[in-house]
């Protein structure tokens, strides 16, 4: 009952308060246990809105920013979602809940295990969990959803040539102390636009293409 509690307090203090407004999102993130996806030692932060350290350096992100990317992209229940960075499985959980198909690539196998033990032990066995480098291409497939939970610090056009046409991608762009998180909507073959959404701090995804440094 704590658990429920602490759970419903985040869905209407932290993540409807951030303009997280579609129930169907809402309904989503009441349902997926936070707290299984949590690292055991850190469970006491699974309801609070702050990130929450995992191996390797990286984090969970945060359950408003999760609202927000959910909203952004509203993943319909036949549509083929490709996610880069499972983490533990928390928002690969959220995004099958929504959809008929998730694939997530995780760059650090440790990671991309327990996300399949999370998701798993969730219930969840038709996830397909990827070890790989999102940087290196997905075989030329495409998707009608796009999720980074990871920043690029220079926006990258590859994720976008990999919507299918009306496809939609959720990318946080730029570098701290400021990045901007934008929809990105794929409108034909040879065209997309693009919706800042918001400003946030998460964490870069590794090897992505990086400003060059400045130099006197």
């Amino acid at each position: 009952m704590q658990t429920a509690n602490a759970r419903d307090q985040m869905i209407e203090q932290q993540v409807r308060a951030w303009d997280v407004l579609d129930e169907r999102v809402l309904d989503v993130m009441r349902k997926v246990p936070r707290e299984l996806f949590v690292p055991q030692g850190q469970r006491y932060r699974a309801y609070a809105d702050a990130e929450v350290p995992l191996p390797s350096g990286q984090h969970m992100l945060r359950p408003s920013v999760v609202g927000r990317l959910l909203q952004a992209l509203l993943p319909a229940a036949s549509e083929r979602v490709l996610e880069v960075g499972a983490g533990t499985g928390f928002v690969t959980a959220c995004l099958r809940a929504m959809a008929a198909q998730v694939r997530t690539l995780e760059l650090f196998p440790e990671l991309a295990e327990t996300a399949r033990r999370n998701l798993a032990l969730f219930g969840l066995r038709d996830v397909e969990v990827v070890d790989a480098d999102a940087m290196l291409g997905d075989g030329g497939t495409r998707y009608d959803v796009i999720a980074l939970t990871a920043s690029l610090p220079v926006y990258d056009v590859r994720f976008e040539r990999m919507l299918t046409v009306g496809g939609r991608l959720f990318v946080v762009v730029g570098e701290a102390p400021v990045m901007d998180a934008r929809l990105v909507r794929r409108t034909s073959e040879d065209s997309v636009t693009t919706r800042s959404l918001f400003e946030t701090v998460i964490d870069p995804l590794v090897n992505a293409v990086r400003p060059p440094e400045f130099t006197f």
